[in-house]
């Protein structure tokens, strides 16, 4: 008995897995562009909220300078939008 032929299922060919499912081939591209923009656009704005707080401080300093550690929070502000723009690119 198990030197008999093996008998051949009457199965239909197997399809390609392009021609049962239809798969977007530019989606991955699109997903990294995305966080591509997250990541650079969230650190232009940082950079540029520090620059224009750095501008302030600098104009503060010289008429009070008693005031300039007050004023380092929009510094601190910026930067957490950079790493908050970084944590959305990675998820």
């Amino acid at each position: 008995l198990w030197l008999s032929a093996p008998q051949q299922a009457a199965t239909r060919p197997p399809t390609p897995l392009a021609q049962s499912m239809p798969i977007e081939l530019e989606a991955p591209f699109w997903g990294f562009m995305g966080a591509t923009f997250a990541l650079v656009f969230s650190n232009m704005g940082a950079a540029y909220g520090t620059g224009k707080s750095g501008i302030g401080i600098s104009t503060l300093g010289v008429g009070q300078p008693e005031l300039i550690m007050k004023s380092i929070v929009p510094v601190v502000m910026a930067g957490g939008v950079g790493v908050y723009g970084l944590i959305l690119a990675r998820i």
